[in-house]
């Protein structure tokens, strides 16, 4: 064996012959060809594609708003007006567009700009600030209306594409995934807004009440905040929490909720009368002050009261009160129960509705 053949043979493992060295370096190559930056490309080129689908399926929809506020009156008494504004989206062909509250709300004037560069002025049907959600109306029939999604079937690892129109930049993009679904977020409010989606998908300044859309570019989420000190942690409201709140905003303005009239604030349960009463939940709702003439007054709560139910619901804090005293509570009677130091009671009470 000369040298040239001593070198073909050890390029094989010892135990194959030429046939069977052909047939092994045969299966190596799809192992070659999948880490190809040819691959890579077309890998790319998918996302990418997704991506600018999207995008251009919900653009036309996209608009930026506007806002004039009051602030004030300078030093010869004249008003002053405070300029704003973020994104929005059209969500029927007669021109209702859904937003942010905080976008547009107490405002005195708005303008909506749209992709083609038409300029309108725009009325306000209502507003709610508890679920940080408005709806608002501009007079221009046959508008490219978006495609709205359910994120009910939304998923974590999901592609999802924010999409606004700030300060007139036409359809400013990012994309990222669902980073986790079911998240709860503070309105400016105080009331907790729930089935919040978390994303990774930047919400630049401005792009607030833009559309958070899904790879075929239907609208799965309202754009909503971000979380300044931590890089790439944004909230989104489901676009079903905002199908709800549109539907009432258009029946009555305004979404109705129910009060009792307290200030409370979340406490622990001492863990012997948890475990004495078979309580389902170890915390409450501390009653510190009862308003005069309010519901809680009538139905004899007292303060240092520590509220564990509602119509049967656990109430685990004052999060939990706001979310079980909704519009279907105004008006009717329901079952109150509150620890007394030591005593469970069973009260009643009819909430009243929020102004």
């Amino acid at each position: 064996m000369n040298l040239e053949e001593a070198a073909t043979v050890s390029a094989y493992p010892a135990s194959l012959n030429q046939n069977e060295a052909d047939e092994w370096n045969d299966e190596s190559q799809p192992s070659a060809i999948a880490a190809s930056p040819t691959t890579d490309a077309l890998l790319l080129d998918a996302y990418s594609r997704a991506v600018t689908g999207a995008v251009e399926h919900i653009s036309p929809s996209v608009v930026n708003i506007e806002v004039h506020q009051s602030a004030g009156r300078n030093r010869s008494g004249d008003p002053r007006e405070r300029r704003g504004g973020g994104s929005g989206f059209v969500f029927t062909p007669d021109g209702l567009i859904l937003t942010n509250s905080h976008v547009v709300h107490d405002a005195r004037r708005m303008e909506v700009t749209f992709a083609d560069g038409r300029r309108m002025p725009a009325s306000a049907i209502g507003d709610d600030p508890a679920s940080d959600l408005a709806v608002i109306r501009v007079d221009e029939p046959g508008l490219t209306a978006a495609s709205l999604g359910d994120s009910q079937q939304l998923r974590v690892g999901q592609l999802v594409v924010a999409i606004g129109n700030p300060y007139g930049f036409q359809s400013t993009v990012t994309a990222g995934v669902v980073s986790a679904l079911g998240r709860s977020l503070r309105s400016y409010s105080g009331r907790l807004i729930d089935d919040v989606i978390q994303t990774d998908a930047a919400l630049n300044p401005g792009n607030s009440g833009g559309p958070l859309v899904d790879s075929v570019g239907r609208v799965v989420g309202v754009n909503t905040a971000t979380i300044l000190p931590a890089q790439g942690i944004c909230f989104a409201i489901g676009i079903n929490t905002a199908k709800f709140v549109a539907s009432r905003l258009l029946r009555d303005g305004r979404i109705r909720r129910s009060f009792i009239g307290v200030s409370a604030q979340t406490v622990p349960v001492h863990r012997r009368v948890v475990r004495f009463y078979d309580l389902p939940k170890e915390s409450g709702a501390l009653v510190l002050s009862v308003e005069e003439n309010s519901p809680a007054k009538r139905a004899g709560l007292r303060d240092g009261d520590i509220i564990v139910a509602l119509e049967g619901n656990p109430v685990a804090g004052v999060d939990d009160l706001h979310r079980v005293l909704t519009d279907v509570r105004v008006g009717a009677s329901c079952g109150l129960t509150v620890l007394r130091r030591t005593e469970k009671l069973e009260l009643k009470i009819v909430p009243e509705e929020a102004q």
